[in-house]
């Protein structure tokens, strides 16, 4: 898998970190306190979208009075003691990291999340220093499945999208790496497991968790 590879990408929620479990309680928490349910299909229709994009779906669908911003805000601070005291790496991914920068594989981050909980959470965790770049979905034009954070995080490694594999979670962010012209191994997460047999047939390949690469 990592044969001819200069560079591995990781998306962070639910690929590199266990982080899943809490946007559904924030949603629910967020929506509940202005006195509106959540909706069954919410977390299908803001698939793969950037913070900011979502912050956009969120203020127009449920006409909220507080600006792009002050939503943003609001989720950060929701959202920041879990990052930087819950929120814990996949099994077996601190390896691959390891192993990569012993050989020289660059590591990169490309996600759709905001960069104050990206970066607290890596800072956290210990291993922030492991990464060459942090793309967020909101310093480029489109979220996932959109190729741009991707090809953002190619560029500022300065390697060929086909020089990359990804590390992805949903099928919109599978999307995103292969729409960069890049490798892409799907991760089981149990937030995303209704879309398995999907994610098998999008992907170059496909692992429960990190424990199953093998490095020989």
């Amino acid at each position: 898998m990592l044969k001819n590879k200069k560079a591995v990408i990781f998306d962070l929620d639910g690929s590199l970190v266990d982080s899943m479990w809490m946007w559904k309680a924030i949603d629910i928490e967020f929506l509940g306190s202005r006195n509106i349910s959540l909706p069954q299909n919410l977390q299908k229709e803001i698939e793969g979208m950037s913070f900011s994009e979502t912050a956009v779906y969120f203020k127009e669908t449920f006409q909220l009075s507080e600006s792009l911003e002050e939503i943003k805000d609001i989720w950060n601070q929701m959202a920041y003691e879990k990052y930087t005291k819950e929120v814990t790496l996949k099994k077996g991914a601190l390896r691959l990291l390891e192993y990569c920068r012993k050989q020289g594989i660059l590591l990169g981050i490309a996600t759709s999340n905001s960069r104050l909980l990206a970066e607290s959470n890596l800072k956290a965790l210990k291993i922030f220093d492991y990464f060459t770049c942090i793309i967020t979905s909101c310093d480029v034009k489109k979220g996932k499945p959109a190729p741009d954070v991707y090809l953002e995080a190619a560029k500022q490694m300065r390697v060929e999208p086909c020089e990359c594999l990804v590390f992805e979670d949903i099928v919109m962010g599978i999307l995103a790496g292969k729409n960069a012209g890049m490798q892409v191994c799907a991760v089981e997460d149990q937030y995303s497991m209704y879309q398995k047999e999907e994610k098998m047939q999008l992907a170059d390949y496909y692992i429960e968790d990190f424990n199953e690469l093998s490095y020989e």
